[in-house]
């Protein structure tokens, strides 16, 4: 669930889940620190904003990969079939280091946002009251993660999130773009491939998810957490700069995806499992392999500028 920055001020700490304290987690913890480079100790958090070389080749080509929410944001709760508590937070995070590893298998630099259960940006005062997000620590931790890229150099995004919603029964995969940016085209092609590349592995299963589409990042995101949020108009993790409210927008095409409901017991049982994980690695690593293809219609450039528009945080 990706939070607009408006309708609840702070963030509760995250609760572990299956996925967070089971074997393939500590597994991946143990590769943590194997061939990472954290790009800038000083700014991040330890074991965020890490870059890892290609394990197989090199195409000298970066993919900045984002696990939603972290450390003092759990972003949405949802339940597995036996009734299980599980926060995104912890789901996103094997699906991001499960897509890293089959990206750097295929001759790619990958930059992760976050390698454990934690928040991105090392916290200020301002960030943090009495154990939970502010609305500015909300804002600042997702603004990070644009940063990283950026200071990365990469030369495309990925957002790994999940939906949550109001009824069990709500279900589906999303994938957002933004179209005010100077580079929307490639925001469109690749929210595309990620969108179908992804349902296609799922559905492969026979696990029957809707097909939600590729909507304008406008459409996607819970409530704002603020009034500026919500004139923004956009998800901070795609959008554009706005003077006085965000000013270190991603500067590569980039692409968000919700492949499921957490809070529709089956979608939740799938998505809180290692296989269920990756699967939906695997469709988002051929999404991204697909985009860099020889002879495509992507630009790989990176740009100085970023287009206008109005939310979100």
């Amino acid at each position: 669930m990706v939070f607009t920055v408006t309708a609840v001020a702070c963030m509760s700490l995250a609760s572990p889940s299956s996925s967070a304290s089971g074997p393939h987690l500590r597994l991946l913890a143990s590769e943590r620190s194997a061939a990472g480079r954290a790009i800038d100790p000083g700014l991040f958090e330890p074991g965020a904003c890490v870059e890892y070389p290609p394990a197989s080749g090199d195409r000298h080509q970066t993919v900045f990969l984002d696990a939603g929410h972290g450390g003092l944001d759990p972003g949405g709760v949802g339940e597995t079939q036996s009734g299980q508590t599980i926060d995104e937070a912890d789901e996103t995070l094997p699906v991001e280091l499960d897509t890293m590893r089959l990206l750097r298998a295929k001759g790619f630099t990958v930059v992760v946002s976050r390698t454990k259960a934690e928040t991105v940006l090392r916290p200020r005062a301002a960030d943090v009251s009495g154990g939970l997000f502010t609305v500015q620590g909300v804002h600042d931790d997702v603004a990070a993660r644009d940063i990283c890229a950026d200071m990365a150099k990469a030369d495309v995004l990925v957002g790994i999130y999940f939906d949550a919603g109001g009824s069990p029964y709500n279900a589906g995969a999303v994938t957002g773009y933004d179209s005010a940016r100077s580079f929307s085209v490639q925001n469109l092609r690749l929210a595309t491939l990620v969108q179908t590349d992804v349902l296609a592995a799922m559905n492969a299963q026979g696990w029957g998810i809707p097909n939600l589409g590729v909507v304008d990042d406008s459409q996607l995101g819970g409530p704002a957490l603020s009034t500026a949020a919500a004139d923004y108009g956009h998800l901070l993790l795609l959008g554009p700069a706005d003077p006085g409210w965000f000013t270190t927008p991603s500067q590569m095409p980039g692409a968000l995806i919700e492949p499921a409901f957490i809070t529709d017991p089956l979608e939740g049982s799938l998505v809180d499992s290692p296989a269920g994980q990756q699967v939906i690695a695997g469709g988002l690593a051929e999404a991204i392999e697909q985009y860099f293809a020889p002879g495509s219609t992507r630009s790989t450039r990176r740009v100085s500028g970023s287009g206008g528009g109005p939310c979100c945080g």
